[in-house]
């Protein structure tokens, strides 16, 4: 599944739009690497969003086959680190 898309889908942003700006503005990070929109992410990456006061670390435990996840299940798609 696309960066963005994951971002989007386990409700760490509200929009794709949103999540497809920040790869852009090249603050998320996989795995240490800039990521581009279009990066996959497999179980088991570690993605980082650098915000301006703070870094945020999430590990894909689980890749959603829908298009969004209840907010509820959140906790069995990522895990904050």
């Amino acid at each position: 599944m696309r960066v963005d898309k994951f971002i989007n889908s386990v409700n760490i942003t509200k929009r794709r739009t949103i999540a497809e700006d920040m790869c852009k503005s090249k603050v998320v990070f996989v795995n240490q690497k800039v990521a581009k929109p279009a990066k996959e992410v497999k179980v088991g990456d570690i993605i980082e969003i650098k915000y301006l006061e703070k870094s945020v670390k999430y590990e894909v435990l689980q890749i959603p086959t829908t298009k969004s996840i209840p907010k509820s299940k959140k906790a069995e798609y990522v895990k904050e680190l």
